[in-house]
């Protein structure tokens, strides 16, 4: 089960020491954006997975959280934030594709003006929707039940998109909800994986490969 509200301080290896550390070292590992590194140290990590595991939360690995899926390591969440950011003041109006457990949509709600959330398994979306709960901060978060392959057109344009399970091409519908100058940043790759951040200019789509990655596949549907 997710740990309790009561446990959003946490204490030994889920305490406030515990995060810093954490921070401390992406900074080793060379993430500089201090914007991502502050939402990432304002969060508890804990809360968002099973209980058992909470001891390991601010460890350098991703953490199983039910249903095949998996919350990412900490240097991967924030290298794909830094990179979405690429100096950007603010992230805009973002949409997240794949809440998973809701840690990532709580970083990104404070890094975003407005941001929207689409996550295809239900159960996992109602857990994130609980643990989310705590956070009045994030009343600018929403959340949808929705096959995160096809966006969230009705609320599209999005000046960031961010995707967290790896597509075998970049879907032409993300593509399509980018404002100007919007910037989409997802896992792309079957066998093998790479980062990619694609950009909407006056010109078109200007795309960069960077970072091999592992994720979980993107996958068509919902999940009751």
């Amino acid at each position: 089960m997710i740990a309790k509200p009561q446990n959003l301080t946490g204490i030994g290896m889920t305490s406030p020491r515990a995060r810093g550390r954490m921070i401390s070292r992406l900074r080793q590992h060379g993430i500089a954006d201090e914007a991502v590194l502050a939402a990432m140290g304002a969060v508890p990590r804990h809360i968002f997975v099973d209980e058992a595991l909470a001891h390991r939360a601010y460890e350098e690995s991703a953490l199983p959280i039910g249903f095949h899926q998996t919350l990412s390591r900490p240097g991967t969440v924030a290298r794909m934030l830094e990179i979405l950011r690429a100096g950007r003041a603010s992230l805009g109006r973002t949409l997240e594709i794949g809440s998973g457990s809701g840690y990532q949509t709580a970083v990104l709600g404070r890094l975003s003006s407005e941001l929207y959330a689409a996550e295809r398994i239900a159960p996992l979306l109602a857990r994130a929707r609980s643990v989310l709960s705590n956070f009045p901060e994030l009343r600018h978060v929403r959340l949808r039940h929705a096959d995160g392959a096809a966006g969230w057109a009705d609320s599209a344009p999005f000046d960031s998109i961010i995707v967290a399970a790896a597509a075998p091409f970049v879907p032409p519908s993300l593509r399509a909800q980018l404002s100007h100058e919007g910037v989409l940043v997802l896992p792309v790759g079957e066998e093998e994986q790479y980062l990619y951040r694609i950009r909407k200019t006056a010109r078109g789509f200007s795309e960069e490969k960077l970072d091999p990655v592992r994720f979980v596949p993107l996958l068509a549907g919902i999940e009751k």
